[in-house]
């Protein structure tokens, strides 16, 4: 499972997600509605996961789902 959000700050979310080792940033998006339609577009894939409670919109991530990772 590959989980997908938005944060106005790359680093600091990987760290908070226990900094997995595939993971991908995205962006800077223009405005919060193209970071929202990316990551609707992403999040209603079969094998992806939306998050609900990023902080920000400016850049997309996704990494994938294991036991050692924090959502």
């Amino acid at each position: 499972m590959i989980y997908v959000g938005l944060t106005d700050d790359l680093a600091r979310r990987k760290a908070e997600h226990g900094n997995p080792s595939d993971w991908r940033g995205f962006g800077p998006f223009n405005s919060e509605a193209a970071a929202r339609g990316w990551e609707q577009g992403w999040a209603t894939q079969s094998g992806y996961r939306g998050g609900g409670g990023g902080a920000g919109w400016r850049f997309g991530y996704m990494y994938t789902i294991t036991p050692y990772t924090r959502q």
